[in-house]
């Protein structure tokens, strides 16, 4: 399993790195709209899905959502960010009251739906940031793995307190904390090195505490639907590290919260519809 993993990181990762930051415009669109459709169709067997011919209907279906957003703006837009806000509530709402109120989305259907709040949101954040600039793409993703490896260490050493026992059993309140403390830290090193004002600065730290904690969510949200399902993984498309959903479950969530964030935090300006 191990000589596994590491093979496919070893051309997983270049990959991917060479397409986020070596792509811009229309390219990266479609390279970010591959892997969310990747997503896509592990999603639908988390909705419950099961027959190919169906789950190939519905990616496609998402597909075509993504061009004709793509052909009119609405890949840029901040509504699609505003609705993965409000959907989030909604996601930490079901993620904390598991599985009291299970029935609320269990049905097919509905966790169909709640894969487009997460999913087509998340393309929207990718454009977003890039188009801003790659630097804070590449805060995101950073923000996202700083969390998780503090997480991974503070839980071993100090791990007691259970964050959603029912959900995902190994995750600890002093996992969340060491992965707050990583970030925190990221983030002054980054308002240092991009030479922030001091209000910019601290509007960074307090943006990166809200994403980071997003980002938590994030993975319990896929756990939660993992474990309805009876499933350990979302797929096996990456051999050795199981779906693309279980590599980007929390950027789904950390991205298109920080894309809306960023735009008046870091720009000064209030984003419009």
């Amino acid at each position: 399993m191990l000589k596994q993993r590491i093979i496919t990181a070893a051309w997983l990762a270049p990959l991917v790195l060479a397409g986020l930051f070596g792509l811009q415009g229309s390219a990266f669109a479609l390279f970010t709209a591959l892997m969310v459709l990747l997503g896509a169709w592990e999603w639908t067997n988390l909705a419950g899905i099961i027959r190919q011919n169906q789950r190939i209907m519905l990616v496609a279906g998402l597909a075509v959502v993504m061009l004709l957003m793509w052909l009119t703006g609405a890949a840029f837009a901040v509504w699609p960010l505003w609705c993965a806000a409000l959907g989030w509530l909604l996601n930490l709402y079901w993620v904390t009251q598991y599985p009291d109120k299970g029935a609320q989305w269990q049905a097919t259907p509905r966790r169909l739906a709640m894969g487009l709040w997460v999913l087509l949101p998340c393309w929207v954040g990718f454009n977003i940031l890039r188009d801003s600039g790659a630097v804070w793409l590449l805060f995101v993703l950073l923000l996202v793995w700083s969390a998780d490896i503090g997480a991974y260490f503070a839980g071993r050493r100090f791990g007691k307190r259970k964050l959603a026992p029912r959900v995902s059993p190994g995750k600890s309140w002093e996992g969340v904390i060491g992965g707050l403390v990583a970030t925190t830290l990221l983030a002054v090193i980054f308002a240092l090195g991009q030479s922030l004002t001091f209000g910019m600065g601290v509007g960074l730290v307090i943006v990166t505490i809200v994403v980071t904690l997003i980002s938590v969510l994030g993975d319990l949200l896929e756990s939660m639907l993992k474990r309805y399902r009876d499933i350990k993984d979302s797929s096996q498309l990456l051999p050795g590290h199981g779906g693309v959903l279980d590599r980007i479950d929390s950027l789904t969530a950390a991205i298109p919260l920080f894309a809306l964030l960023y735009l008046p935090v870091l720009q000064g300006q209030v984003p419009s519809l």
